[in-house]
């Protein structure tokens, strides 16, 4: 497991780093400043960052700048989520300094483009598959779009390197992770997967990394973290 990538979260929201509850714009909770967070999430050990600026998934603006500073002050990989919808989005997100970015809706919405994005970009593009049970959602979760293992077959087509997989109803819960999703998804494509939501406590961590053999490459770490449940320097030591 030493390979095993643990990711904490930082969601934007107005220049804050807040939590949302399953997704839910008006369930949030403010911890305050994103730099801040940031560094001590450096500090203790994180090699990855995983950012969603949610105010540009929900066009309501954007944090670019606010991003800019995390990638450059961190001084780690950030994954960066939120408002790829088109070519000038995207190269604004890669303009960060992100290493790498997460299509949502628009490799579901817009396959073409999200094709010939793969193609330029390869291992810089992620897709973020959102799901209820193996139903896919979009537009902020609030719209259904298709079997999730249908997309994989086109997006393994055209060379997607990677996918994280959320399972909405439970991000943002603290009631444990999808395991069996995880596994399901993991069994039906080559390509590594990074695990999403529900995670509570550090044996969901344990948990997860324990299928990292089938291509589970890694787990991004929310509200857990912000709320005391354990430390990211305790999930680092839990999957050396």
């Amino acid at each position: 497991m030493n390979n095993f990538q643990i990711l904490p979260a930082i969601d934007l929201k107005a220049g804050r780093a807040v939590r949302l509850y399953q997704g839910n714009l008006t369930e949030n909770i403010d911890y305050g400043d994103p730099v801040a967070v940031a560094a001590n999430f450096v500090a203790a050990g994180a090699k990855w960052l995983h950012i969603v600026d949610l105010d540009a998934a929900f066009g309501r603006g954007n944090n670019r700048k606010l991003i800019e500073t995390i990638v450059k002050e961190s001084d780690v990989a950030v994954e960066l989520s939120g408002g790829l919808r088109d070519d000038e989005s995207l190269k604004n997100a890669l303009a960060t300094g992100c290493a790498r970015v997460n299509l949502g809706t628009a490799a579901i919405e817009n396959p073409e483009w999200s094709a010939k994005v793969i193609a330029d970009f390869g291992g810089k593009i992620a897709v973020g598959l959102d799901v209820r049970g193996h139903v896919l959602t979009t537009r902020g979760w609030t719209e259904t779009a298709g079997d999730i293992f249908d997309a994989i077959t086109r997006l393994d087509r055209v060379g997607c390197a990677r996918y994280v997989v959320t399972d909405v109803s439970k991000d943002g819960t603290l009631l444990g992770p999808n395991l069996e999703l995880l596994r399901e998804v993991a069994e039906f494509t080559t390509n590594p997967i990074i695990a999403s939501g529900g995670v509570s406590k550090l044996a969901d961590v344990i948990e997860i990394a324990k299928i990292a053999n089938l291509g589970i490459e890694g787990v991004i770490i929310g509200k857990a973290i912000y709320e005391g449940r354990f430390t990211i320097a305790e999930a680092l030591v839990s999957v050396r």
